[in-house]
């Protein structure tokens, strides 16, 4: 599975939530993006951070790092991440936000395993979907170019309504969700409580 499938952290958000850079955000004595990376490199073929603005602030984490181009919003990264994954060989690309140092060791697998025929496979836990949380195949580069040049809603639930949607199911792991996302720094505060306690 692993040859066929690459990953992106997404990152190209503004963090304005939180105030800072949220994937240098110290989350349990880490940035948050090491934790993140941590858990989805060993799980696909190649790993790429998806981040606009001066990439030299992520050196230290030896991450490609690739910027969106002409769109915005969260489709303008999983765009961003179809293209360099498909450049890369890769079938496959699973998109994570950098805001979800929680997610499971098997992410990749249940969504490649729950994708089947589909086009897209999306996370979802507590029975709430996470639309920025799934595998894409790469071939639908073309067709999400198009369809963002024809919009002005650049939400991913909009794109996924007309597409072919398969879902995972992940059940909580023993601290909670598996899909906490830590938006402002009380969220922060939990995540940090969180790791010190696995």
């Amino acid at each position: 599975m692993a040859e066929t499938v690459a990953g992106v952290v997404l990152a190209g958000g503004g963090s304005r939530r939180m105030g800072t850079d949220k994937a240098l955000l110290d989350v349990g004595g880490r940035p948050l993006l090491a934790h993140v990376a941590a858990r989805l490199a060993p799980q696909v073929g190649a790993l790429a951070l998806n981040a606009n603005g001066n990439p030299a602030r992520f050196a230290d984490f030896d991450l490609p790092v690739i910027a969106d181009g002409g769109y915005a919003g969260p489709l303008a990264g999983i765009l961003t991440a179809m293209r360099w994954a498909a450049q890369a060989n890769a079938d496959h690309v699973v998109s994570l936000p950098v805001d979800t140092p929680f997610v499971p060791a098997d992410l990749a697998a249940r969504l490649l395993a729950a994708l089947g025929t589909a086009e897209i496979a999306i996370a979802r836990s507590r029975g709430r979907t996470h639309p920025t949380v799934g595998l894409w195949r790469t071939s639908l580069g073309g067709d999400l170019d198009t369809w963002l040049a024809g919009t002005d809603d650049l939400a991913v639930r909009a794109f996924l309504a007309g597409r072919q949607v398969a879902m995972a199911d992940f059940p909580d792991d023993a601290g909670g969700d598996p899909f906490f996302n830590v938006n402002t720094p009380e969220d922060a505060a939990i995540a940090s409580a969180r790791l010190a306690g696995r």
